[in-house]
């Protein structure tokens, strides 16, 4: 148990006595699980090092405004430095799971982005300006990239609604009532398409079929849709190649630089 959570542990009643904490796996490696007799819990720190649009307090009053819809769990302890969370039981699905399961999917996407809007509106460009700041390592791609991004301005929206904005496999978890979401940090108000544009980006060789799928069920025009999320993806590729870079210098994971230098070869 690395010092600092032990520290928060201590400071907390809730969480006193002798537990499990078990590091959850993920590349932002934020989390852990902890088992003990007050029950099972999520702990997730404040970043030790700054991640642009990351902020425990923000996450958890989002989750406080989407908890009536029973999309999301009420918080334990919500503070600056740090959120506690119910555990979610279940499984995490495989990618296959993911297939198989598109329209569960589907269905819970929409019932999201039916909520009333959250008061947090995710603007990208301020975000990727934020990334290049911090950044230390910089490249001619990104700052052509991010001028041209900058010059063109983000797509206007097509249908504005809570995002989540990390949909994939391993943050869907699986029990008897069906499917949850987790993982709803860098969640917000933004366009339907940015969302289906982020799925599509983690799953590329079925996104015709993500497109199609969403586009019947909220009654959008397939092309319109399609058209949408094409606009967003130079943004994402850049997001991703920015939280990637980032996050391997803050870290200095290998696994990170190398994903960063992948990244960099599409710009």
């Amino acid at each position: 148990m690395s010092p600092r959570i032990d520290r928060w542990l201590r400071d907390n009643p809730l969480l006193d006595g002798a537990g499990n904490l078990t590091p959850l796996q993920g590349l932002s490696g934020q989390s852990s699980k902890l088992v003990n007799e007050q029950g099972t819990f999520v702990l997730r720190p404040a970043p030790c090092s700054p991640i642009p649009f990351v902020d425990r307090q923000r996450e958890a009053r989002l989750l406080r405004k989407l908890h009536p819809s029973g999309l999301t769990s009420r918080p334990v302890i919500a503070e600056a430095r740090r959120l506690v969370l119910p555990w979610q039981e279940g499984e995490a699905l495989s990618p296959h799971g993911f297939q198989q399961r598109r329209e569960e999917v589907i269905a819970l996407l929409l019932r999201l982005h039916q909520q009333p809007l959250t008061g947090y509106r995710l603007r990208l460009l301020p975000l990727l300006q934020r990334y290049w700041q911090l950044c230390e390592e910089r490249n001619l791609r990104w700052q052509r990239a991010l001028r041209q991004l900058a010059r063109r301005g983000e797509p206007r929206p097509l249908r504005l609604a809570p995002l989540h904005m990390d949909v994939h496999a391993g943050n869907l978890i699986a029990d008897a009532h069906g499917l949850h979401l987790i993982d709803w940090e860098y969640a917000a108000d933004g366009d339907v398409a940015l969302e289906l544009a982020a799925l599509c980006a983690a799953d590329p060789e079925h996104a015709a079929r993500w497109l199609d799928a969403y586009a019947q069920a909220a009654r959008l025009s397939p092309v319109a849709l399609a058209r949408q999320a094409a606009r967003w993806q130079p943004w994402l590729r850049l997001l991703m190649a920015s939280w990637y870079q980032l996050r391997a210098e803050q870290g200095d994971d290998p696994q990170l630089r190398q994903l960063a230098r992948l990244s960099w070869q599409h710009f």
